[in-house]
C-alpha cells in the first residue's frame, strides 16, 4: 500500500444544484465550461494535480499546503475579476475547503481521513473564502498567507472538533481584488515561465530545422558559384581565393538575411497568435486563420491550420492534420505522432484515433509508449465527458494489427 502527505484541496460552486433546475443543458454546459477553464489551470500553476470532476466539484491534491492554499486564494481573485463582468447567470461563486495528512494512493485516486475531513470541511465553508483545518495552519508558510481563526467544529464521522481557519482577505471592497492578487500573480507568473520554456525549447527546434534546410540550399548555390568562378577566374584576371571569399561572403549574408527575417506569413501570424496574451488571442487566432484560409491550395491550408491550432492547444489541429496527410504532407504525420506527447489528454487521444484512421505503422512505437505511460489528464472527466489517452493508444494499436 502506497502513501504520502498530501495537501487535499475540494471545491464547489455555490448554489449549483438549484441553478442547473433552472438553466438549459446549453447554459449548464457553459458554466462548467467557463468554471473548469479558470480553475484547472490555477491549480496546476502551484503543482496541484486534479485527482477528479464531479459536475461542478474539483478535487485537487498538492505536496506543498502552502501551495494549496496560494492556488484557493489564486482561485478566489480570478473568480472575482470574472464575477465583476459577468452577468448574473453567468457569475460564479465557489467554495475552496483545504485539510492535509496522510493519504492512500490507489491508482490516480486518494483516500483516506484526511480526504473526508476535507470533504466535510467543504461543506462549511463559505463562498468566496479559502477554508482550511488546523493541520494546514501549522504546516503552511504564514508570511505567504496570512489567516484567521474560525472556530472549532464537530464534522459528521470524525471523533474530535476539528479547528478551522480561513486566508485573511486583504480588502472587504467589491471593487478590489479580495487577497490582493498575490496568489494570482504568482500563478501567471507560473503559467507565462512554463510557455516561455515551450516556447524557448520550439524555437531551437525549428531554427535548427530552419539552418540544416537553409545550409544545404545554400551550399548548393556555393559550390555552384565557386565552381564558375574557378572556371572562369583565369579568363577575368581574378585569384581563385578572392572567388572564393566571395562567395563564402554571400552565403553568409544570405544565412544573416533568413535567419533574420525567416519565416513565411503564415508561420508569423501563427508565431503571433501563440504568444498573444489572453486577452488578443482570439482576435490573432482568428487573423491568422483568415490568412491561411486565402491560400488556394487545400493541401497548405490544411498543414497551416493544424499547426494554428496545435500552436495554441485546440484539439481541432489533428483533423487538419489528417486533411493535409490524406493531402499528400507527408509531415503531417510526424506532427501527429508528436501529438502523442502533447499535454493535453484530448490532443493525445485524437492524435492516436487518427494515426490510427491513417494506418501510420511507424507510430506503433509511439502509441505503446502511451498505452504504457499514459499523460496528464487521463482520466479527468470534463463535463459529462472523460478523457483517456492510455485507452485510446491501445484501441489505435488494436486497429493498426488488422
Amino acid at each position: 500500500m502506497r502513501t504520502a502527505n498530501l495537501a487535499i484541496v475540494f471545491t464547489d460552486i455555490k448554489g449549483f444544484t438549484e441553478r442547473t433546475s433552472q438553466q438549459t443543458l446549453e447554459e449548464n454546459e457553459r458554466l462548467l465550461k467557463t468554471h473548469n477553464e479558470l480553475l484547472a489551470p490555477l491549480f496546476r500553476a502551484f503543482n496541484g494535480r486534479i485527482v477528479k470532476t464531479i459536475g461542478d466539484a474539483f478535487m485537487v491534491t498538492f505536496e506543498s499546503p502552502t501551495g494549496a492554499v496560494m492556488a484557493g486564494v489564486a482561485i478566489q481573485d480570478a473568480l472575482w475579476r470574472h464575477n465583476r463582468d459577468a452577468t448574473n447567470a453567468d457569475r460564479l461563486n465557489v467554495r475552496v475547503a483545504i485539510n492535509v495528512g496522510e493519504v492512500r494512493l490507489e491508482g490516480n485516486d486518494v483516500f483516506g481521513e484526511p480526504v473526508n475531513i476535507a470533504a466535510r470541511v467543504e461543506g462549511l465553508a463559505e463562498a468566496g473564502e479559502v477554508t482550511f483545518t488546523e493541520a494546514v495552519y501549522l504546516s503552511m508558510n504564514r508570511a505567504e498567507v496570512s489567516a484567521e481563526e474560525i472556530g472549532r467544529f464537530d464534522l459528521k464521522g470524525i471523533p474530535e472538533p476539528v479547528r478551522l481557519f480561513r486566508a485573511s482577505k486583504v480588502t472587504s471592497s467589491a471593487d478590489s481584488a479580495p487577497y490582493g492578487n498575490k496568489g494570482l500573480t504568482r500563478a501567471e507568473e507560473a503559467m507565462r515561465g512554463t510557455y516561455s520554456t515551450q516556447k524557448a525549447i520550439e524555437a531551437a527546434s525549428n531554427a535548427a530545422n530552419v539552418a540544416t534546410e537553409v545550409a544545404s540550399r545554400a551550399l548548393v548555390s556555393t559550390t555552384k558559384l565557386v565552381q564558375d568562378g574557378l572556371a572562369n577566374a583565369e579568363k577575368k584576371g581574378l585569384p581563385k581565393n578572392r572567388v572564393v571569399l566571395i562567395a563564402a561572403g554571400g552565403l553568409a549574408l544570405m544565412l544573416l538575411v533568413l535567419f533574420v527575417f525567416g519565416g513565411n506569413e503564415y508561420e508569423r501570424a501563427i508565431a503571433d497568435a501563440k504568444s498573444a496574451t489572453t486577452a488578443e488571442r482570439g482576435k490573432k487566432i482568428e487573423a491568422a486563420r483568415k490568412l491561411i484560409n486565402q491560400n488556394k491550395d487545400a493541401k497548405d491550408r490544411s498543414w497551416y491550420l493544424g499547426e494554428l491550432y496545435r500552436a495554441v492547444g485546440e484539439s481541432t489541429a489533428v483533423s487538419h492534420y489528417v486533411a493535409a496527410s490524406r493531402a499528400g504532407v507527408s509531415k503531417a504525420e510526424d506532427r501527429l505522432i508528436d501529438l502523442l506527447e502533447h499535454p493535453k489528454c484530448s490532443m493525445r487521444a485524437q492524435a492516436a484515433d487518427a494515426l490510427a484512421d491513417l494506418k501510420v505503422k511507424r507510430a506503433r512505437g509511439a502509441l505503446e509508449d502511451l498505452a504504457e505511460d499514459g499523460g496528464p489528464g487521463d482520466g479527468e472527466q470534463v463535463l459529462v465527458f472523460g478523457c483517456d489517452s492510455r485507452k485510446a493508444a491501445n484501441v489505435a494499436l488494436s486497429r493498426l494489427k488488422d
